[in-house]
């Protein structure tokens, strides 16, 4: 039995539609970048104080958190990470002096974690005290799908961000379940995800 012959007709209904391409502005770059799913983490780090005892600073170290879509892999040989962080954002000054660094794959029902690590003006670690201090003075959320303690090797500036490059010196397994994901502005996870 021969193969079905196609004539061009057939050929030519079944070609894909030639693709718009338009330039690239602020407002169109966004919302492309809203149809991207992105799990959420939240970094957390601490840094020297930054003052000198003299000033009343009694070198305690200042920590910081906050919630982060931009977490990737960048290589398994050596095992580096990254994410990004704006250059305005409060959480920079401790960033921009930390040795090291705790990244924490949240679960599908740490929606309040993310919200509250990105909420501005707040102490995010008193709002939300589900964590302890790890190695390093480093702040471990518990509850968390996985965390990586990490020790950072560069940073990068990249427009209105820096990103930050760190090498993974521990993990922790943590919980099993679905993970939390920002997608259009808000939160979701993978199963309301291939539901919907």
């Amino acid at each position: 039995m021969s193969p079905p012959r196609h004539t061009f007709a057939d050929v030519t209904a079944a070609r894909p539609r030639a693709v718009e391409l338009r330039p690239v502005d602020r407002n169109l770059f966004r919302t492309l970048l809203h149809q991207q799913a992105s799990t959420v983490t939240v970094v957390t780090a601490v840094a020297p104080g930054s003052r000198p005892s003299c000033l009343g600073d009694l070198g305690e170290p200042l920590r910081t958190g906050f919630t982060a879509t931009s977490f990737t892999s960048v290589s398994l040989d050596p095992p580096l990470v990254s994410f990004c962080l704006g250059v305005d954002s409060s959480s920079w000054t401790v960033l921009a002096r930390a040795e090291h660094v705790a990244v924490h794959l949240l679960a599908a029902d740490q929606t309040e974690a993310a919200r509250v690590f990105a909420t501005n003006g707040i102490d995010r670690f008193a709002a939300y005290p589900g964590w302890t201090p790890g190695p390093f003075g480093v702040p471990l959320l518990g509850g968390v799908l996985a965390s990586l303690l990490c020790r950072v090797v560069h940073r990068v500036p990249a427009g209105d961000h820096n990103v930050v490059i760190a090498e993974p010196l521990a993990l922790s397994g943590g919980a099993g379940g679905e993970p939390l994901v920002h997608h259009r502005g808000g939160y979701t996870t993978t199963a309301s995800a291939v539901a919907a």
